[in-house]
């Protein structure tokens, strides 16, 4: 049976859809414009600038206090102060603000790395700051810094490039508050400690190139080191009780010539001609130095009894820039920061980095069956690679050219001058403590 009336109903609607669709269609398009502009598309990032053989490490950088941002809500603040930035990836960018503090306000520099001091006559290096590609660094903030560290003894225990970065910090330190060196021994002031009154906080600084029990090469023994890789150095860890944040650096000193032992047993060495050892080289060797360490602290401070944890640093491998042998009178005489693709991570600074990182990854995985132990790396390995500018150079003596230009003068292409780019690491440090800052130790 034919059904009545929808015949022509059906032809209505199909004409009033046919003026229609292009109007709908006029209508949607630009509304589909306007979303993709204001809210584009999250698409996958591309991994070309990863640094390799590793997770990207990030902290949450926070706005200063120094310079205010309007934020229009609650919610937008929050989501700015949680944004995470792997601060690894950037480049150095001029700025003119410059550093905090100089060569003649702050006593702590040592007279090497006093570059101003000692008449190095270009200042450019002084004017770069770190820019990582996903965020802002903030200035040094040394107010919030000592707020963090009221009541609390920060080590720092290495070689010399973790006396270099502790020298660094009490320098920023000191344009806020003025620390009181109250101990030092009479080795070479290898083991000083400073007392800031205003905050009840203790700055150290321990001699311990290889972190593991070590005995140096000297004039009256013999010409390579001994390691004992089981075994932490003492001078150091027996002062953990007292210690709540202790803060890493070493990685040049295994470049030596050395005999490595594992018990009463050799291991291997690394450059020892004339000894009937395995020749074994000292990446796997500066990873074992590093494992037994963060094992130790660990295993004496990550208890759930006692609730009393610690939180470690590792600042990862600082590249020398020696252009020639650096006892061949090798030189660092750039001027200016490589840019950004100029110069590679690769070889031994790469294969250093790797050591380090790798071992605080499989530390933070060990550290999660313990109370309160906190394990992160300072990777700062990048970005101090692409500052040939930050050395002492001729500088590390004063006025070296004053008498006119040598034919073989020393240079120091490794230590970085004070202040410079080696502030930088501590301006991450204090980023790495304000992310500390808000979960508690327990349940971590």
């Amino acid at each position: 049976m034919k059904s009545m009336g929808v015949g022509p109903f059906k032809d209505q609607t199909y004409s009033l859809t046919k003026k229609l669709l292009p109007w709908t269609i006029y209508a949607i398009f630009p509304l589909a414009i306007f979303r993709l502009y204001f809210y584009p598309l999250q698409l996958p990032q591309s991994s070309t600038d990863q640094l390799p053989n590793t997770s990207s490490i990030t902290v949450t950088i926070t706005s200063s206090s120094s310079s205010p941002t309007h934020i229009s809500s609650s919610k937008e603040q929050e989501r700015a102060d949680d944004t995470p930035c792997d601060y690894t990836i950037g480049k150095w960018v001029h700025d003119k603000s410059g550093p905090l503090y100089n060569g003649t306000t702050c006593g702590a520099i040592k007279d090497g790395q006093n570059c101003i001091n000692h008449g190095r006559p270009d200042l450019d290096y002084l004017h770069w700051r770190w820019k990582p590609k996903q965020c802002d660094l903030q200035r040094f903030e040394p107010n919030t810094f000592l707020q963090l560290i009221r009541n609390k003894h920060i080590a720092f225990v290495g070689d010399s490039m973790a006396r270099n970065q502790l020298e660094s910090l009490l320098c920023m330190l000191a344009t806020a508050s003025l620390p009181n060196l109250v101990y030092k021994d009479s080795e070479e002031n290898k083991f000083r400690r400073w007392h800031f009154p205003s905050h009840n906080a203790n700055l150290s600084v321990y001699w311990s190139p290889f972190l593991v029990k070590g005995i140096e090469k000297s004039q009256q023994g013999p010409n390579y080191n001994k390691l004992y890789l089981d075994h932490v150095d003492e001078r150091w860890a027996s002062e953990l009780d007292h210690i709540d944040m202790i803060v890493f650096s070493v990685g040049h000193w295994f470049l030596h010539p050395a005999v490595y032992f594992e018990g009463d047993s050799v291991l291997g060495c690394h450059y020892c001609p004339g000894l009937n050892h395995t020749e074994i080289g000292f990446y796997d060797v500066l990873r074992k130095s590093l494992r037994t360490t963060l094992k130790t602290i660990t295993e004496r401070r990550g208890s759930k009894s006692n609730g009393n944890g610690i939180d470690v640093i590792v600042t990862t491998f600082s590249p020398s820039h020696f252009e020639g042998d650096w006892d061949k009178a090798g030189a660092c005489p750039k001027k200016k920061p490589y840019s950004e693709g100029e110069k590679q991570l690769e070889g031994m600074d790469a294969e250093m980095r790797k050591s380090q990182v790798e071992e605080v990854e499989a530390a933070k995985e060990n550290a999660k069956q313990f109370a309160g132990c906190r394990v992160e790396a300072l990777d700062v390995t990048k970005l101090s690679l692409m500052r040939p500018d930050g050395h002492p150079g001729p500088y590390m003596h004063p006025f070296p050219f004053a008498n006119g230009v040598a034919e073989r003068v020393q240079n120091d292409c490794v230590h970085w001058c004070l202040p410079g780019p080696i502030d930088t690491w501590n301006e991450i440090l204090l980023q790495v403590l304000k992310k500390w800052e808000g979960p508690s130790r327990r349940g971590e």
